[in-house]
């Protein structure tokens, strides 16, 4: 019976692929191009099957082996089209060899099953788990089910093995033991700091396929790719009907060469859909619009997945998908179709049961959770959510605590597929037919949660419990997400804060100091700060303005301090910038809009502002109070991190709310107050208005939002959304697939990674008499590699500036630059607190030049190595590469010339790009390092690698000499056998190249 549906799911993509062609054949508006036959389409239906029989690899040998059809056919003739059709033949006739094969090879062609539809016929086939007939597999958690399908559908005993298969089966075992195993998501997701690098590698190689002959064409996202414009809007202009437009207009102003080029790239590469800035925030659009839950691709069923270049992908968990942040490298592999290796996760249940009290928000519960859960310990695991209490928590409330999974420390905090997910995707414009085929299949697949019936005991690593109705309103700071503090016990915390020697919960403010007023005149009128006054009130983030309640109580507390004549002080920057359009739909809908312009929280845009410190400046009267009387100003925000000198440089204290608390702060002008004992303000009449008095009850904030969120708002949203707005649509940007460089740019640049590429991959090579570039200790993190921030005026990025008449006003920062890879290379290492042993205590962006004693910038001295044809090595203790998975950190060392990197450990994203670039991770062993091993890093080092690529396993010892006579074994960090044949390639990106080349 298997056999037979693996073979008709063959046969039936055969067919529609040759109806395609022939249709193509006859159809004018094909003559310049071959028929398109979508190499995604198809190895996700068999899997990505090992590359010389992938159906990509079929389709492409026949499109190479048949020129271009305008110059073979003539259109007129009926008879020379025959002729054309007789003449491809053998070509279908060897994309049908290959689809047989394909068919037969398969695995797990045995547990192709089909999904029939409730009204007869079927939605399509998958892979099924209970086919299986493992009673493992009733076990797993529902998250690790997801890697477990992933694993199966993309088993071609190469890139997925079918030993991964049985890993992930017996993950109850092998999870404690790190084991690692490949990954293959359904699609990417991108926002554009980090998308700005990735198209531009893509343009490259597309340059390097031309120069060696090929198609360049055929660089193309192999899974869907999502980028969505949300990084660049700043808070210049508040208060203001006209604010969205001004603001804007300036992001226009600063951004017009980036957005440019990623609107290009949203024409020139298939399958990559690019999102216009003024849409929404990437998390909020991704929940809304982009999540499938489940694909439906020619006829085959599987779980949708992604992988971000956002630490807050994990917003779409709460769907019930699987997704995470990854560093850029690992993006643009899982772009073109290669595995991500990762290790087999352990998963913390989370069990959830009552429900949540009155007046309660679930920013109180995601900041309940983060605590419990940093506490509990929860880095590189999954968390996954159950019990009684998740049919009390709205899909929106269970986005709010998965987009928090980087500040709790877990990979992911899942919420697998149940009843209240499904009334969501309705909600949210989602068709009926689609809602049924992804019920119907986790059913099917055993991935979906019915809390009808009784519910299977599931095995995970450890097991954490919390009673919604033990939840109490309260916020997180003065400067860590984590140290929540409940709402009542504010005021004494903020004392304790003022007191307490400066730290994560002190500003060591003398007592004598605490009561100090500074008065200022603001625009003429009045004005006074003290130690904790709010300086910015910011309505901001995916966090959550992507959740109806929050944001309709938020309206709802202005509307009753507008009746009650309350009013925010003009002094206060506040603003209001929603994750997507539907949020104003409803806002207006509702007519609580008004209200919040009346406090002064108009719209100012869609995207991310105040949360990753795009809050604009603060007035300068204002500015001026805070600096010249050191007042501990604080800022309330509803976003999701709230570190010191991320929301504004003035603003040392910051503070994460819900989005009605953080109007109720806005009121009050200060969080030294005791919302159960202080009033906010009086009314029209002189009496006291308290907290109890504009807080909104659970049933008020409910029935708004029954109101007044409307399936119709979602659809309208998003069928307008890559419509653009007029600034975006009148960028003028080529046609032409290949991207022309402008040798001028600052933004854009052509990187050198291609460069004299042949079609002969360099091979394995060891390392010959290599300098030490620099020789670190332990906790070396991706922002001390990496450039991050502003550029320093003093550095070789700001000379680099300087010298093509860039003004130092100009500079922007590094994440705006990460197009330009001259701008990047000089960064790499230009952290100021950099601690180079070579320097002998001295910290900076610098090091010793060993032929000559120098002391260079980090640049300089790797520019002159390079010039002189030296290898260099970088020496490091722990943990190297720990922090934020930035791509640059691994680019960076490759173009200043790093061969190796030789560590006690390195932390596992980063190890997988170093490889990624072609520098080999080597590691001591265990007990050693280069101090034990007296290496002072003035050596000169010599690597013993085979040059034959096949006489290297993973995870070999190597051996590793310099010039002073010492000798000592590492173990390479090659943890796979795909790894290896990117070292033989010289990186991940060449040997894509290479294999679409030879396809």
């Amino acid at each position: 019976m298997y056999k037979t549906a693996s073979t008709t799911a063959a046969s039936s993509l055969l067919r529609a692929s040759k109806s395609r062609f022939i249709s193509s054949l006859s159809s004018p508006k094909t003559l310049s191009s071959p028929p398109k036959i979508s190499p995604s389409s198809a190895s996700s239906a068999f899997a990505a099957q090992h590359r010389s029989l992938s159906f990509s690899s079929a389709v492409r040998s026949f499109r190479c082996s048949v020129p271009r059809w305008s110059h073979r056919v003539d259109w007129r003739s009926p008879v020379s089209l025959r002729a054309q059709i007789r003449s491809v033949a053998p070509a279908i006739e060897r994309l049908e060899r290959a689809f047989a094969t394909m068919a037969a090879e398969h695995a797990f062609k045995g547990i192709l099953t089909s999904l029939p539809k409730p009204g007869g016929g079927e939605f399509g086939k998958f892979y099924s788990l209970p086919a299986l007939n493992d009673p493992r597999i009733e076990k797993l958690p529902y998250s690790i089910r997801i890697l477990l399908e992933s694993a199966i559908r993309n088993c071609d005993n190469f890139q997925v093995k079918k030993e991964d298969v049985e890993k992930i089966i017996d993950w109850e075992n092998t999870s404690p033991k790190q084991v690692e195993i490949p990954f293959k998501p359904a699609r990417v997701l991108l926002q554009d700091f980090t998308g700005v690098p990735a198209v531009v590698d893509l343009a490259c190689m597309r340059d390097a396929m031309n120069k060696l002959g090929s198609d360049s064409n055929k660089i193309n996202p192999l899974v869907p790719v999502d980028l969505v414009i949300d990084h660049s809007v700043q808070v210049d202009v508040t208060r203001s009907e006209n604010a969205v437009q001004a603001n804007m207009e300036l992001e226009f102003q600063r951004n017009k060469e980036r957005f440019a080029f990623l609107k290009w790239g949203s024409t020139a590469f298939h399958n990559m859909l690019v999102v216009p800035p003024g849409s929404g925030i990437v998390h909020q659009v991704n929940l809304e619009y982009l999540g499938r839950v489940v694909f439906n691709t020619d006829g085959i069923l599987y779980p949708d997945s992604v992988v971000g270049t956002d630490s807050h992908t994990t917003m779409i968990d709460g769907l019930g998908v699987a997704g995470w942040g990854v560093g850029g490298i690992e993006a643009e592999a899982a772009m073109l179709g290669q595995p991500m290796s990762m290790v087999l996760p352990g998963v913390v249940g989370f069990k959830l049961s009552g429900k949540l009290h009155n007046g309660v928000t679930a920013t109180d519960l995601v900041l309940t959770v983060t605590q419990m859960l940093r506490k509990h310990g929860v880095v590189g695991k999954f968390v996954e959510f159950y019990g009684d209490g998740m049919g009390k928590l709205s899909l929106a409330d269970r986005a709010t605590i998965a987009n928090m999974s980087p500040e709790y420390g877990a990979t992911m905090g899942f919420f697998p597929v149940d009843h209240v997910t499904l009334q969501y995707l309705k909600l949210t414009g989602r068709s009926d037919e689609t809602v049924a085929m992804i019920e119907g299949y986790l059913r099917a697949n055993k991935m979906f949660v019915d809390y009808n019936e009784p519910q299977l005991e599931r095995v995970y690593s450890s097991y954490l419990e919390l009673n919604l109705a033990e939840v109490e309103p309260c916020i997180s700071g003065p400067k860590r997400p984590h140290d929540r503090v409940l709402l009542k016990e504010m005021k004494a915390d903020w004392h304790s804060c003022l007191d307490n020697k400066v730290g994560f919960k002190g500003f060591a403010v003398p007592k004598e100091a605490q009561e100090k007023v500074a008065k200022f005149s603001f625009h003429g009128q009045p004005a006074e700060l003290k130690h904790g006054s709010v300086v910015i009130a910011a309505i901001t983030s995916c966090t959550n303005t992507s959740n109806p309640s929050v944001m309709l109580g938020a309206g709802l507390v202005a509307k009753k301090a507008c009746e009650l004549g309350l009013q925010v002080k003009p002094w206060i920057k506040t603003s209001l910038a929603p994750g997507s359009g539907v949020v104003t739909k409803y806002l207006l809908q509702s007519g609580l809009q008004k209200y919040l312009n009346q406090q002064g929280f108009n719209i100012v845009g869609y995207g991310c502002t105040t949360c990753i410190g795009n809050s604009g400046e603060l007035d300068e009267s204002v500015a001026s109070a805070i600096s010249e009387n050191d007042i501990v100003a604080a800022a309330v925000l509803s976003g999701n991190r709230n570190f010191e000198g991320r929301v504004h440089a003035l603003t040392r204290a910051n503070y994460l709310a819900s989005p009605p608390l953080v109007v109720a702060y806005a009121l009050a002008g200060t969080v030294d107050i005791d919302f159960e004992k202080e009033p906010i303000g009086t009314d029209k009449d002189g009496k006291s208005v308290y907290f109890r008095d504009i807080w909104p009850s659970t049933e008020e904030i409910a029935e708004a939002v029954q109101s007044s969120v409307l399936p119709n708002m979602f659809r309208s949203t998003y069928e307008a959304i890559t419509k653009g707005n007029p600034m975006w649509n009148q960028l003028s940007v080529p046609t032409d697939t290949l991207y022309t460089w402008d040798p001028n740019s600052t933004y854009i640049h052509e990187p050198p990674y291609f460069k004299n590429m042949t079609m002969d991959p360099p091979g394995s090579h060891g390392v010959k008499d290599a300098y030490c570039l620099l020789n670190f200790g332990d906790s070396i993190t991706t922002d001390h590699i990496s450039p991050a921030g502003s550029i320093n005026k003093d550095s070789p990025a700001a000379k680099y500036l300087l010298e093509r008449g860039v003004d130092r006003k100009d500079f922007n920062s590094y994440g705006s630059r990460r197009g330009n890879d001259e701008v990047m290379a000089r960064g790499t290492f230009a952290n100021i607190r950099l601690v180079n042993k070579l320097l002998n205590g001295e910290v900076g962006p610098q090091t010793v030049h060993v032929p000559t004693g120098e002391k260079l910038y980090v640049f300089d001295a790797a520019s002159r190595y390079k010039h002189a044809g030296h290898d260099t090595i970088i020496l490091a203790g722990a943990e190297y590469g720990s922090g934020s998975s930035r791509d640059w950190a691994a680019k960076g060392p490759m173009l200043l010339g790093v061969k190796a990197v030789i560590a006690k450990s390195f932390e596992r994203i980063h190890r997988s790009n170093l490889v990624g670039m072609g520098i080999v991770p080597l590691c001591f062993k265990a007990g050693e390092d280069a101090d034990t091993l007296g290496l002072t890093g003035h050596e000169r080092y010599t690597i013993d690698l085979p040059s034959n690529i096949s006489e290297i396993r993973p995870g070999q010892d190597v051996t590793v000499t310099t010039d002073t006579g010492k000798t000592f074994t590492c173990t390479v960090r090659f943890d796979t056998e795909v790894e290896l044949a990117y070292f033989n390639n010289g990186g991940i990106l060449p040997y894509v190249i290479r294999n679409l080349i030879k396809q």
